[in-house]
């Protein structure tokens, strides 16, 4: 077979497959956070570990949120403490008592063109593997508990994050006040009203 009659045939072989399937592509933010949001109902519903008291979970009817919006996804970056000692900080706990937790860092963010700090810490349960991040905004004790929230992130090598405020969750004190819940300290409350994430349920408002 010459040379024009073996492109001929490539040619026609390009033509009869067709364009190239698109790329594969995962879930989108909002379907990753209502996915998310139905798998937690599923587990304070019927899991053993529940922080809803027993006799209300037959009756629980899901958790309150605020509506997603992807503008409360921003990245942030940490910069982690240094120091050859782990630095640790005592907060006060919705029982009166105190928590003592590492501090590892200082997570930066905006928000809105804003820029915002937090600091993040290391409980004993999870190490450094993951960071523990309890902050308070413009929104609690109208809206979400005056305690504060939280956020849970997994440390990375990079120290870069997707902060994504509408995983922010409430303590579990809120559900059952036989739990003691570590209070943001004062340098994360910010000055912002963060309408992402749990709200309060509404039996407590």
């Amino acid at each position: 077979m010459n040379r024009l009659a073996l492109m001929g045939l490539c040619l026609a072989a390009a033509c009869s497959s067709g364009p190239p399937p698109p790329a594969a592509t995962g879930p989108s933010h909002t379907e990753r956070v209502e996915q998310n949001r139905v798998s937690k109902d599923e587990a304070f519903r019927l899991g053993a570990d529940s922080p809803i008291p027993e006799a209300q979970r037959a009756s629980f009817r899901g958790l309150t949120y605020f509506p997603i919006d992807a503008s409360y996804s921003v990245p942030a970056s940490i910069a982690e403490d240094r120091s050859a000692d782990p630095v640790f900080i005592e907060l006060a706990t919705s029982r009166n008592t105190v928590d003592r937790l590492e501090r590892v860092g200082t997570i930066t963010f905006r928000l809105a063109g804003v820029r915002y700090s937090l600091t993040a810490f290391a409980t004993a349960e999870d190490g450094l593997n993951r960071l523990f991040v309890p902050f308070g905004d413009l929104t609690n004790r109208q809206e979400t508990y005056g305690g504060g929230r939280y956020l849970n992130l997994t440390r990375t090598a990079t120290g870069l994050y997707d902060l994504d405020f509408n995983a922010a969750f409430n303590p579990y004190c809120v559900y059952d006040v036989n739990y003691t819940c570590p209070l943001p300290p004062a340098e994360n409350r910010l000055k912002v009203a963060i309408r992402a994430g749990e709200r309060m349920p509404e039996s407590h408002r």
